[in-house]
């Protein structure tokens, strides 16, 4: 059996009516940048994020650079990062001229450790980026207490958790700005590159507004610092066409993700993922913790099962942005020990029972 890591193709068979509708439509109209499909995303991510505002952005990466120059951030300013975690946070800080403060995370859930966290503050603090990482939010009332206590804001990293609930509040709706991605194969994913920014702020939305259009205040009046970070309408056209299944999707995964668990949990080689009793996962990524990660990897491709690394390399320990002298031993292990297996919302239960024996028969002959 030859599995895909994420079915794209058996989604846009469900949804292809309107996709290409909602494509057509804007090829009728022709407004290609900053069309009305991407005020209409916007309302909507808003609505379902709980959030009075969002700003449809190029990509994720994107941003966050812009949530950041809307906080004013910039050389000599430090900003909290969880030390294990997609590069995108720490290069957006950097890329500012700021410095990245780097935190180990937790074992069970990967996201920052918030029993460390104070020990990240400092007088030129100026903002905490928390990763709501592989589909499950960060513990966010401990964060944003800490953050109000130095009196400064919270970025939620959502690139992975769009659609999740922390304690009955949804991701993005949880902190001072929250972004997300839609890269693909995110559990809400466009067919390019695109991301969004949310916040409740009024203020803060006019200025992020403002610097995602090259900083205008009005048509070549440029009243600030910007780039160009907006997203495209034939890729707004498509959202709206995906936000049609995004629930049932989001009940797939976690269905899926209960019978991954059913099936794994006599392993006693996997560390399966946790999840606070008060937190609802989308499972971005179903990822497992194991010994002889590399060579179970290499059998399992063998055998026609795919697996992905998220994350070989905890983020300071990145040669474009390695702090000498740290060291995390939880982002560490980590980074030696993760591994991610298939969980698509199209993924069949023969397709998924291949995946748990080839792990199992990968780790027995290892």
């Amino acid at each position: 059996m030859d599995i895909k890591f994420i079915n794209l193709d058996r989604q846009y068979e469900l949804i292809k009516q309107s996709v290409d509708e909602n494509i057509k439509a804007v090829h009728s109209h022709g407004h290609y940048i900053l069309g009305p499909e991407v005020a209409e995303l916007e309302v909507k991510l808003a609505d379902r994020a709980g959030v009075t505002h969002c700003i449809a952005t190029s990509n994720g990466t994107d941003g966050l650079l812009v949530a950041l120059m809307a906080l004013g951030i910039g050389p000599g300013d430090e900003v909290i990062v969880p030390g294990f975690t997609f590069i995108a946070p720490v290069e957006a800080v950097c890329l500012l001229g700021a410095k990245p403060v780097f935190i180990d995370v937790e074992v069970g859930g990967c996201n920052i450790d918030v029993s460390k966290l104070e020990k990240g503050f400092s007088r030129n603090t100026k903002a905490i980026i928390a990763v709501s990482l592989y589909g499950a939010c960060a513990e966010f009332d401990e964060i944003n207490a800490l953050a109000k206590k130095y009196g400064v804001p919270v970025i939620e990293d959502a690139a992975q958790s769009f659609g999740a609930t922390y304690k009955n509040s949804k991701s993005c709706g949880l902190t001072d700005i929250a972004v997300t991605s839609f890269f693909p194969s995110k559990p809400l994913g466009c067919y390019g590159d695109g991301g969004a920014i949310f916040t409740n702020n009024d203020e803060l939305a006019h200025i992020i507004r403002q610097i995602t259009v090259h900083g205008q205040e009005t048509r070549y009046c440029h009243t600030r610092l910007g780039v160009n970070a907006r997203l495209d309408t034939i890729q707004a056209a498509i959202l709206l066409a995906k936000l049609d299944v995004f629930d049932q999707e989001i009940e797939k995964r976690h269905e899926l993700a209960m019978r991954y668990n059913e099936l794994l949990d006599t392993c006693g080689a996997i560390e399966l993922p946790q999840v606070p009793p008060h937190c609802k996962s989308v499972y971005a990524q179903f990822t497992v913790k194991l010994a002889d990660r590399d060579r179970v990897a290499d059998r399992m491709k063998a055998s026609g099962a795919p697996t992905a690394v998220h994350y070989p390399l905890p983020a300071y320990k990145q040669p474009a942005y390695r702090q000498e002298g740290l060291s995390f031993p939880v982002s560490e292990m980590l980074a030696e020990r993760v591994m991610s297996i298939p969980i698509c919302p199209y993924m069949t239960s023969q397709e998924q029972l291949f995946v748990c024996e080839t792990l199992v028969d990968a780790i027995k002959g290892s």
